[in-house]
């Protein structure tokens, strides 16, 4: 797919899943296909699959790989979120059992605890997304300052998910990025618990992921592709008959199609309107 004009390039429609002799294959077919137009490819972005590197560096040589941000922030944030999810584990495995028989002093003291406890795992279940949301307005802050009362621990996974936000804003170069994201991985190394929950920031992934601050042409997420694709799928549940090879094909071909003859199909809904109004 193109990023900056959202058309598809090239295809291939396989019965398995793919191996790196199909991406190689397929890179050699757009390879082929650039040289023929006279074209060179300046810059790559996938997503975070080991098939890709190979095959790119045998085909196209040393090119600029992007790995997709949004796809190394969706299991950061996933992995957040999990953390999360046992902190509210442990919180629960504390409600303290309440005696039978008429209320004691003591059973209205346990009582009082497993409701203040109840109402903290539902709030944290309630605004887990406070965790891994971007940016956050002030009253969301002062919730997430209440649900993490007493759990300075949630409090500090909330400022590296910050932290990892940052390493991706356009206004850092690449050196800069690898610089702070060196100083995260030592600040969370130093908790053995939290770099087991945040390992993904370990991953050399990463560092392909800030390819992208040093060329400004260069999409930060593979968008484009991903947009193609849902596009498909959406269309396929309207659509029995796009189910076998053949007919899947045959609909990428008739998109690809529609999508080269856009431009002139608009210039003739202009040129139409325009004599319309002279004419009228």
């Amino acid at each position: 797919m193109d990023n900056h004009r959202f058309t598809r390039l090239l295809y291939e429609v396989l019965d398995h899943d793919p191996t790196a002799a199909d991406i190689t294959q397929f890179f050699q077919r757009f390879q082929d296909a650039l040289q023929t137009r006279g074209l060179r490819l300046r810059g790559i972005t996938t997503d975070g699959s080991a098939l890709y590197p190979a095959a790119i560096a045998e085909v196209f040589g040393a090119v600029p790989h992007q790995i997709c941000a949004f796809h190394i922030l969706a299991e950061l944030n996933k992995a957040v979120l999990h953390a999360v999810a046992r902190v509210r584990r442990d919180l629960k495995a504390t409600v303290p059992k309440l005696g039978r028989g008429r209320p004691s002093p003591e059973n209205r003291r346990r009582a009082a605890r497993k409701k203040r406890i109840e109402a903290k795992i539902a709030d944290l279940f309630a605004h887990r997304h406070l965790f891994v949301q971007r940016r956050l307005s002030p009253a969301e802050q002062k919730t997430l300052r209440h649900i993490t009362r007493g759990l300075p621990a949630l409090r500090t996974l909330r400022q590296i998910v910050e932290q990892a936000y940052r390493l991706f804003d356009r206004r850092c170069r690449t050196e800069t990025a690898l610089a702070k994201l060196a100083h995260l991985r030592q600040r969370v190394a130093r908790f053995p618990r939290l770099r087991q929950t945040l390992k993904k920031l370990f991953s050399p992934n990463l560092e392909k992921a800030l390819t992208f601050l040093d060329d400004s042409l260069l999409p930060a997420t593979s968008n484009a592709v991903e947009r193609g694709n849902r596009r498909h799928r959406k269309m396929q549940k309207a659509v029995y008959r796009v189910r076998t090879s053949g007919t899947i094909r045959g609909r990428i071909a008739l998109d690809m199609q529609r999508d080269l003859q856009t431009p002139a199909r608009r210039q003739t809904t202009v040129t139409l309107h325009q004599q319309r109004r002279e004419t009228g």
